[in-house]
């Protein structure tokens, strides 16, 4: 085995070895890190605390688009209310 072909094993050897960092990294195809949560962001259980600090009652549905998590919640009496929270900095973009 000639020495180019060992370094190139060893190298293998230690890449392999390294532990799998990758969990909580930013993905920059979609502006989010591996866990869902916006870059710099705030998380959906952040954004759903904050809407229901808005609207008290059960959340029915969450979704995000770009930069905007989508909440929809029913209150206790039957009115389904939607809630736009921007998913960089928590503040409320529409509500009703």
């Amino acid at each position: 085995m000639s020495r180019w072909q060992q370094a190139l094993l060893i190298m293998s050897i230690m890449v392999a070895a390294m532990p799998d960092t990758s969990a909580r990294r930013h993905d920059a195809a979609s502006g989010h890190d591996r866990a869902g949560k916006p870059a710099g962001g705030i998380s959906e259980q952040r954004a759903i605390a904050i809407a229901q600090q808005h609207f008290s009652g059960r959340v029915l549905a969450i979704s995000q688009t770009d930069r905007v998590y989508r909440i929809k919640i029913l209150s206790d009496q039957g009115t389904v209310h939607t809630i736009l929270i921007d998913a960089l900095n928590g503040a409320v973009v529409s509500a009703r």
